[in-house]
């Protein structure tokens, strides 16, 4: 199958890197995905977020919330439909781009670390993919969901090289690689690839590099 007829599956966690999906690693992943002759579908479970974030003050709005798949739609532009919706045998590959809501709203990573529980629907999404054997991006803290979820298979990740969330991150099943900002772990045996996007990088430019070479070894795997 060429490029040009394969569909991405993309999972969004809201808009916003401090509560929801880091705008550039998403509008990368896009970009790529479209740049190398894939097509793609956004996806967001409809559920609230845990927290709203003044991305201006960084403090915490008490008396706001908002919901995941409306955020997150923002991003899309308005062509995203429920995670619930979600059919494996219509794509060719699925990824997770990062942000903290990948670690606040998929699952509470951020919170509970490696004991952290995993929103149903993202868990039904990925173990469908693994299941069917469909290549699976994950980006920058996103790793932690796809290891909470698939550790039990011994995948190999990578979110960078910080020792306390790789050890979290070990503590699933999953083992940890350390990574370069542009560089990308590959995991052939069990169709995972992952990039340490923000959790190295200090410009767009680094993360789009990471994510360049992550679609592509995806494309490839599929």
């Amino acid at each position: 199958m060429s490029a040009e007829e394969k569909k991405i599956a993309v999972i969004l966690s809201g808009c916003g890197v401090f509560d929801g999906s880091e705008i550039h690693e998403a509008a990368c992943t896009l970009l790529n995905i479209a740049e190398q002759g894939a097509a793609y579908q956004c996806f967001a479970p409809d559920i609230e977020q845990t927290s709203v974030i003044n991305h201006y003050t960084k403090s915490v709005e008490q008396d706001q919330s908002r919901n995941v798949l409306v955020e997150a739609a923002r991003i899309a532009r308005g062509n995203i439909q429920s995670l619930a919706d979600f059919n494996p045998d219509l794509f060719d590959a699925l990824v997770l781009p990062g942000g903290q809501g990948a670690a606040k709203n998929l699952c509470d990573f951020a919170l509970k670390g490696a004991d952290c529980e995993v929103n149903p629907e993202v868990a039904k999404a990925l173990n469908a993919a693994y299941d069917k054997r469909l290549p699976i991006g994950a980006i920058c803290i996103a790793p932690a969901v796809t290891a909470r979820v698939l550790g039990k298979h011994g995948i190999t990740v990578t979110i960078g090289n910080d020792p306390a969330t790789a050890a979290e991150i070990e503590k699933t099943g999953a083992r940890h690689q350390n990574c370069d900002v542009d560089d990308a772990c590959i995991d052939r045996q069990h169709k995972i690839v992952t990039t340490p996007a923000y959790m190295l990088a200090t410009s767009i430019a680094e993360v789009n590099a990471g994510i360049k070479k992550l679609v592509t070894e995806i494309l490839k795997l599929s």
